[in-house]
């Protein structure tokens, strides 16, 4: 008898999985708001990410602010960062090379900071593609303080080619900039993984110059909590970014279940000028791997947006209600039950896969006309340490009972 080589735990999903064709997708509907992405083969991926709008009918925008080509130490053309933003569905992508810091210099000696944002832009004419938002950015690159800052929505990036940091931080603001500070836990800055505010940066706030604070980035592959702080005390706005140098494929396996760290904005159109109000107006929620990090009021109105309960039927001769927890977004949730209606089915921690759903027997008691379920979100942080607890709920009144 051969020897049983693949985990249990595989050979069960692979047992009871449900079939692809009965598996339904609950990908958010055609918004004609929002230009069409491109059509690219992902082998029956459902690659690009979109979020539904939430319910004071905001946009939720995917935005990546902070990326890396070989006009600096990134290892690829421009060409690539537009097609990568167009196969992932994003609605803005900014272009932040490096003004100081120009390893390439011997081949690629163009002294024109603002080369990258021009060759996207080109090469995205060129191809049609108009799904993406395209931002001209770049990164101030200095020591302890302030670190590294980026300055995105430029007018022209040569102007913050200064010896002074405060000086490049001031033409920034100059032009109208958003501007923030990139991964203040970084290990070569911050040897202790703790992200410090210093009294450089909160010169910089109080004058107006510095507007928010990178919680999560792809490069460091970390989520700072010491940096969620910083944002929540001083009123920044919470960024994720990727901070990508190599392939997005490579480095986050876009292709077959990842994804780049983003900023989710909460919009009220999807312009350029609206993303940037957005931004300034600090309605933002960082997003990597599956966890959704910010302030609360923007973290509960993206969940309340993705999750939903749709109420099948009592079991026969019960009082226990099939109801689906539906998930409309491209991250997995995972839930504690909190609250005094229990379930019948599963434990109180259940999870939900990403465009998916998870059935609950939910156990009503005397309860018939609305089901309220008490939940914390345990894939959130809205303060370090601290999940997002909220509402679902849904009307039953029309469901018949045995």
């Amino acid at each position: 008898m051969p020897f049983l080589t693949t985990p249990l735990a595989v050979v069960a999903t692979l047992l009871f999985q449900a079939p692809a064709e009965d598996r339904v997708m609950h990908t958010p509907a055609p918004d004609s708001r929002r230009p069409a992405h491109g059509t690219y083969d992902d082998h029956g991926f459902e690659r690009p990410m979109r979020f539904p709008d939430t319910a004071d009918g905001s946009m939720v925008l995917t935005v990546d602010l902070h990326t890396h080509s070989v006009f600096s130490d990134g290892h690829v053309w421009p060409t690539i960062r537009v097609e990568e933003a167009d196969r992932d569905g994003l609605d803005a992508l900014a272009f932040t090379d490096h003004l100081e810091h120009q390893p390439k210099q011997a081949d690629i000696p163009h002294p024109d900071r603002n080369r990258a944002f021009e060759v996207a832009t080109q090469v995205a004419g060129s191809k049609k593609i108009g799904g993406v938002m395209l931002i001209n950015g770049a990164e101030i690159s200095r020591g302890m303080p302030p670190g590294h800052v980026n300055a995105v929505f430029l007018q022209d990036a040569n102007k913050l080619l200064t010896d002074d940091a405060e000086n490049a931080v001031d033409a920034a603001n100059d032009q109208g900039a958003f501007v923030f500070w990139n991964h203040p836990n970084w290990l070569p800055q911050a040897p202790d993984g703790v992200a410090k505010i210093l009294p450089f940066h909160k010169q910089l706030i109080r004058t107006g110059k510095l507007h928010g604070v990178e919680v999560a980035n792809g490069t460091l592959d970390a989520y700072s909590e010491d940096a969620l702080a910083i944002a929540l005390e001083y009123n920044l706005t919470v960024l994720g970014t990727s901070d990508i140098h190599g392939l997005v494929d490579w480095t986050h396996n876009a292709a077959h279940g990842g994804h780049r760290p983003l900023t989710l904005v909460m919009s009220q159109e999807r312009t350029p000028a609206a993303l940037k109000q957005a931004l300034f107006d600090g309605k933002t929620t960082a997003w990597i791997n599956d966890d959704l990090i910010g302030k609360a009021e923007n973290v509960e109105p993206v969940v309340r947006a993705c999750l939903s309960l749709q109420p099948k039927a009592y079991l026969p001769k019960s009082s226990v209600l099939e109801v689906s927890l539906i998930n409309r977004c491209p991250l997995a949730f995972t839930i504690e039950n909190k609250g005094e209606r229990t379930f019948h089915n599963v434990s109180d921690v259940v999870r939900v896969e990403r465009y998916d759903e998870t059935k609950l027997q939910v156990r009503m008691n005397d309860e018939q006309r609305v089901l309220a379920l008490d939940l914390v979100v345990l894939n959130t942080q809205v303060r370090p340490r601290e999940h997002l607890r909220t509402m679902l709920s849904v009307d039953i009144a029309g469901i018949e009972r045995p």
